[in-house]
């Protein structure tokens, strides 16, 4: 499998620099529900460029907790699954 490479060193900041930049050139001219506005639409427009992450699919169960290696589930071990490797 070839390891995806992600074109930043902090992808959260690099997420939200455009929403950084227009709202550090309008600080103080505007009312707050219109800073409000102007950020989420500058969300939407920044979110046109994303790209979709692989295995989008199974993120609901990386936040329930699953555990995953390699890109595939790994099962919890049972504990008497794990006596039994043990005593051998």
């Amino acid at each position: 499998a070839h390891w995806q490479h992600i074109r930043t060193s902090n992808p959260i900041e690099s997420t939200f620099a455009t929403v950084r930049l227009r709202t550090a050139k309008t600080r103080g001219c505007v009312a707050r529900h219109t800073i409000l506005s102007m950020v989420y639409k500058l969300g939407q427009s920044a979110q046109k460029k994303w790209r979709r992450l692989r295995g989008f699919k199974l993120l609901a169960e990386v936040i329930r907790g699953v555990r995953f290696k390699d890109g595939e589930r790994v099962e919890p071990v049972k504990e008497g699954e794990l006596n039994r490797v043990v005593n051998i």
